[in-house]
């Protein structure tokens, strides 16, 4: 009997060291298959508000970049790239507690945003948490300024501006413009100077007007432009104004062409001047029928990515049109990638020194930043909203 209850005990003893060691190998096995560490990015864009189409596609050229590199390798680890994405409102007063969810989030970079107001009010709460921001498409100079945390991989407006009042004054022929702006809006109220300073001294005359926020008729600015005898109206604003200046100029009979900044490469844009005969320019920093590098390889690959969801298509205003935000909003993306791959860290600190370094051919051309955080960009591209569709009409610079 002993003899019987001493082999059940070995026999016990032994399955139980079997079970070990086959639940030992097992969780190692799961432990290599799980092993990813993750890193979060921030995405800090506008899903509301009057800039929401557009944080929209933003959104969507950072989601496709994900799509395509995933993962990042540091210290010879593989680590997840996960996205955490909030919503600023395109409210300067929503952007500090949406750039805190980020902070509180644990995000090591953040992308964004598409507005310059929401970035220069969020530039701080990123700063102080030590965390880089890359801006995609907010232009305005003082969103790197005095912040050595703040990135962009866009053009600015001074830049903007002046190519936009070459381009009246050489194409158009133009001699007097139109200013007209939104009252207190750091976008158009800053492109709105640097066009008219720029045009100045290209020997033109400016009348400059502002409207206030949620003015809904702008039949008065438009007979005011036609009575200043205008050759050209720059009018860069939210999609929301754009959509109603255009659509009220045409109802007006205004003849004269109306022209804006990138805010205004937007499906918005096509669907108020479609059926009419107002003629519409904007600048614009991509072209999606640009073969150079790689461009031809992304507008490829992200139309096939957004035709494979019915929600991306929505987002992208029910088309599959690659606008220029998407472009940046993957060359942003792909640059943090490629500050991660030269700090080897996840600490924002180490990031940020790291992107000074940075130097890849992006989809919107060669990236490299200089000291203030800004890329280093010579050309725009001007295109012309036409019946539904932009048509692509030169690379302007300011010496062109």
């Amino acid at each position: 009997m002993k003899k019987f209850f001493a082999l059940a005990l070995a026999l016990v003893m032994a399955l139980s060291l079997a079970a070990c060691g086959e639940t030992s190998t097992s969780g190692s096995a799961a432990s290599g298959a799980s092993s990813n560490k993750t890193l979060k990015i921030g995405v800090f864009e506008p899903a509301s508000g009057d800039n929401g189409a557009g944080g929209k596609q933003e959104v969507l050229g950072i989601q496709y970049a994900n799509s395509v590199t995933p993962t990042v390798e540091i210290n010879g680890e593989t680590y997840n790239v996960e996205l955490k994405i909030v919503d600023n409102q395109s409210s300067t007063d929503k952007a500090p507690t949406a750039a805190q969810e980020l902070v509180s989030a644990g995000v090591s970079v953040v992308l964004g945003s598409y507005g310059s107001g929401v970035s220069m009010a969020a530039a701080p709460t990123f700063q102080q948490a030590s965390i880089p921001a890359i801006g995609c498409s907010c232009t305005n100079p003082a969103v790197t300024q005095n912040n050595p945390y703040y990135f962009r991989v866009c053009f600015l407006d001074p830049f903007q501006g002046s190519v936009m009042a070459s381009y009246a004054n050489e194409e158009l022929k133009a001699k007097k413009a139109y200013v007209l702006t939104m009252l207190g809006e750091d976008y158009g109220s800053g492109l709105g100077t640097y066009f008219t300073n720029a045009f100045e001294k290209l020997g033109g005359q400016v009348k400059a007007e502002s409207f206030p926020e949620g003015t809904s008729d702008f039949s008065a600015y438009i007979q005011n432009a036609i009575s200043f005898g205008a050759d050209v109206i720059f009018a860069p604003s939210a999609t929301t104004y754009a959509s109603l200046i255009i659509g009220q100029a045409a109802s007006a009979g205004c003849k004269i062409p109306i022209t804006a900044g990138d805010t205004w490469e937007s499906s918005v844009i096509l669907d108020a001047q479609k059926g009419t005969d107002q003629t519409v320019y904007c600048s614009t920093f991509f072209d999606e029928n640009d073969k150079s590098g790689s461009a031809a390889d992304f507008v490829k690959g992200f139309k096939e990515w957004l035709n494979a969801d019915a929600q991306r298509k929505t987002n992208n205003g029910g088309n599959d049109i690659v606008a220029a935000v998407s472009a940046l909003g993957y060359d942003a993306y792909m640059s943090a990638i490629e500050g991660i791959k030269l700090a080897q860290s996840t600490k924002g600190e180490d990031i940020q020194k790291a992107l000074f370094k940075v130097d890849f051919d992006a989809v919107t051309g060669h990236i490299t930043f200089n000291e203030t955080g800004d890329a280093n960009k010579t050309e725009a591209f001007i295109k012309q909203a036409t019946d539904g569709s932009f048509t692509f009409i030169k690379r302007q610079s300011v010496e062109s």
